[in-house]
């Protein structure tokens, strides 16, 4: 498994490659922008620990310009913990953000997980006809108006988000959005999905909330509603 550091500081970026060798991993270190970059999208590397204040090309701009041309792992290992900047480097495309002073453990747990994982990762921003869902910023939007949703009918659309077009049972609705196993006798379910159809259904011509017969719910722009 092949990493590469992108850090300015040597203290840190000698440190970063001495454990991770030790811990098994081929590691090139690189200790400014420009040349990450460039060694970033010249090489086939398997995840990148990536630095965000480093001379030359910043890691806001390293970020943006690798998820142009490639997807793999990105850490960001950074001293700026704003949650202002975590949600940057997330919106940015990152799949972890780690703040300095850091645990070296916990770095190579959250490598290995996210090696385990690949470059799959989920959306953070859904389209549906013209629905807008920005699950970061949890803003949901239809034709260009603010819905406000409770954090379960959030929840709940979420879940739709990911699984356009199937069919979900109530049973899944409940596991997933309330982590509860479904009782026939409680209609919590149907409940959610009346509201959540009030607000994001009933003033708009698109229905995206879909019956399916004997099932559950689907979702999606296309499919008929009763």
């Amino acid at each position: 498994m092949t990493i590469l550091v992108i850090e300015d500081d040597r203290k840190t970026g000698d440190y970063l490659k001495k454990g991770l060798t030790e811990s098994g991993y081929q590691v090139d270190l690189i200790r400014n922008g420009a040349d990450g970059l460039h060694q970033a999208l010249a090489h086939p590397y398997e995840l990148i620990v990536l630095d965000v204040m480093l001379p030359g090309l910043d890691g806001w701009q390293i970020m943006q310009a690798l998820r142009a041309k490639r997807d793999l792992p990105v850490i960001f290992l950074t001293a700026r913990d704003h949650v202002r900047d975590r949600i940057h480097g997330l919106e940015l495309g990152a799949d972890d953000y780690l703040v300095k002073p850091f645990s070296f453990t916990e770095l190579v747990l959250r490598i290995r997980t996210l090696l385990r994982r690949g470059v799959i990762r989920e959306s953070d921003v859904f389209q549906v006809a013209d629905l807008h869902v920005d699950v970061l910023r949890r803003r949901v939007t239809r034709q260009g108006t603010d819905i406000a949703l409770t954090n379960k009918e959030f929840a709940l659309l979420h879940l739709f988000c990911k699984r356009q077009g199937e069919a979900l049972s109530r049973t899944l609705i409940a596991s997933e959005v309330w982590d509860m196993n479904f009782d026939s006798d409680t209609n919590v379910v149907d409940v959610a999905i009346k509201r959540l159809r009030a607000k994001l259904d009933q003033p708009f011509d698109i229905k995206l909330i879909h019956t399916v017969r004997s099932i559950g719910y689907s979702f999606g722009a296309s499919g008929d509603s009763h």
